[in-house]
């Protein structure tokens, strides 16, 4: 679904992103995980769209999307870290407003809306205004909206930030529900996520991608009982080599 090709961004003498060539396969969950100022952030831009490298090539689904810039953006959405809803809409006009920019009558609008309420366990909370729900429900209002559109790729950033352990626990047991019907690219801090969701997972450090694989591929390839031991042990030797 997504071929990543030499993928280089610099910004005056400092490389963000350095050769990253990368292939997610159609409906993976993949996640990027790296410490601030890993490049993870900047690979995310110009995958979709938002940045341009400074060399390298993104092939989505067969196009370059540097070529087909527009065309492509239409097959991606993504859910910001900021909690991207209209407080003052209930959850019902949230995503039946977001289906409408992406096009949809106002019949298909409503159709859409309550697919999405139901996918996301928000049908009983339809009529609340989105400022009176709780940090897990805005978080799921928010994703529901990013995926009205029925995207092929969807973009998570850092979905669970700031939720209590049940929040968070809920909306890893709807994102696993959706596995495989879309390709997911997640970004997070929190280990335990990436083990509970994700297919495969890429450790970018100092813009460069130092490893790749399933967790428990990794965790026998590096000796370690966990993720975060690997996490830990990749970073600690790429510094060393710096």
């Amino acid at each position: 679904m997504i071929e990543i090709r030499e993928l280089t961004k610099s910004f005056g003498e400092r490389v963000a992103v350095d050769h990253l060539s990368l292939s997610i396969e159609k409906g993976e969950f993949f996640a990027l995980l790296g410490s601030n100022g890993a490049g993870k952030t900047t690979t995310i831009k110009m995958i979709s769209g938002l940045q341009t490298p400074t060399n390298g090539d993104i092939i989505i689904d067969g196009m370059s999307i540097f070529s087909n810039l527009q065309q492509s953006k239409q097959l991606m959405n993504i859910s910001p870290q900021e909690t991207a809803v209209a407080p003052n809409l209930s959850v019902k006009e949230n995503l039946e407003f977001t289906a409408k920019i992406y096009g949809f009558d106002k019949n298909e609008a409503i159709i859409r809306a309550g697919e999405m309420m139901e996918k996301f366990s928000l049908t009983d909370r339809a009529k609340a205004k989105a400022k009176t729900l709780s940090g897990g429900l805005q978080r799921r209002l928010s994703i529901a909206m990013a995926m009205i559109s029925n995207p092929r790729i969807v973009f998570l950033d850092e979905p669970t930030l700031g939720l209590d352990v049940r929040a968070r626990r809920d909306l890893w047991n709807i994102l696993l529900g959706l596995k495989g019907q879309m390709t997911i690219i997640l970004t997070t801090h929190y280990l335990e996520e990436v083990e509970a969701l994700a297919d495969r997972v890429g450790i970018m450090h100092h813009g460069k991608l130092c490893a790749l694989g399933t967790v428990d591929d990794l965790k026998e390839q590096y000796n370690k009982n966990s993720l975060e031991e690997v996490f830990l042990s990749v970073t600690e030797e790429m510094e060393v080599l710096v």
